[in-house]
């Protein structure tokens, strides 16, 4: 098979999947949609994250900020401007927020990165329920809004498909290979001459846009807003959780670690939710532990390895 053949059916393949994805929804329950509106916005959140933290390994905690900003922006605007305005007014203070906190916060590294960024989801959350109580003398905000659970599946998914295709692009593209190497050694990327601080907020920023954007579209979901619901730091956990699940290296880890992780979220919060967040902090223990290449790794070892068997069998039985 050709190169050219093989992109062209795999672009079909592509194709197919999404209009079997967008035509979903017309064979599912308002439960089964509400259930798909979740995968798809971690997907989205994850797929975001994993295009910054998964070369750069990098553990960002920021997400739940970047996503309580987008979702706070519909709450404040929603009555005079539109909804798709207020989306791109989103990516444009997202965009911002990153390359403000990404140009102080990239100068450190390790756990002083994992704190900073908790910390900053923490004083974004704080700050809003100071503006909130003090300014407007309310702690949330109603967002009452014509947008059906369809539709708003329907823009995840579109955000979906744009965020993988996005990734694809930087894990292919030269500033994926600078992400590579700042990755493993820094200090080399330096000195082959990689303008690594520049690399690393470009796609910090990046991510952030998708990130905020999500928490957008998702504010009509809520009915109400108020800073612990949309700046809760559970959102940050839990895309690190799916990431590592998945496997922070490979461009469809996302997928596998959200879907998974999302049913067990269902079951957990429904059956024991007194104890959610301590049964979710020891999931994450138990992949690091478990599954520390994440599930896709394991699929890649599992497809490797009956390859090899494949061709051990084809060559026996070719040998006279």
């Amino acid at each position: 098979m050709t190169g050219a053949l093989r992109t062209a059916l795999t672009g079909l393949g592509v194709a197919g999947a999404v209009a079997g994805l967008a035509l979903l929804p017309m064979a599912l329950s308002n439960y089964g949609i509400s259930l798909l509106i979740s995968i798809l916005s971690y997907w989205v959140l994850t797929t975001a994250w994993t295009m910054f933290s998964g070369p750069t390994r990098y553990v960002s905690l920021a997400t739940s900020a970047f996503f309580g900003v987008g979702a706070y922006l519909v709450a404040w605007l929603v009555k005079g401007m539109p909804l798709q305005a207020i989306f791109a007014l989103a990516a444009v203070a997202g965009l911002a927020l990153a390359l403000l906190v990404g140009l102080s916060t990239l100068r450190v590294s390790g756990m002083y990165f994992v704190i900073f960024t908790f910390g900053l989801s923490e004083l974004i959350r704080e700050l809003a329920t100071w503006w909130e109580i003090n300014q407007t003398k309310t702690l949330g905000r109603y967002v009452f809004v014509d947008f059906s659970g369809t539709l708003l599946y329907e823009h995840l998914l579109a955000l979906a498909v744009l965020a993988v295709a996005v990734g694809w692009a930087v894990q292919r593209s030269r500033l994926g290979l600078a992400l590579r190497v700042i990755g493993d050694d820094e200090d080399v990327a330096r000195q082959v001459g990689i303008n690594v601080a520049a690399v690393k907020v470009a796609v910090f920023a990046l991510s952030a846009v998708f990130m905020t954007v999500t928490g957008a579209v998702m504010a009509p979901r809520y009915s109400y807003i108020n800073p612990n619901i949309v700046f809760n730091p559970v959102v940050s956990f839990q895309v690190v959780i799916m990431a590592l699940l998945g496997g922070v290296h490979r461009q469809w880890g996302p997928i596998l670690g959200v879907v998974p992780v999302i049913l067990l979220s269902e079951f957990l919060s429904l059956r024991f939710p007194y104890y959610y967040t301590i049964l979710l902090g020891l999931t994450f223990l138990a992949i690091v532990y478990f599954v520390p290449q994440g599930l896709a790794g394991l699929l890649e070892r599992a497809w490797a390895m009956w390859r090899v068997r494949t061709a051990g069998a084809a060559g026996s039985r070719v040998t006279p």
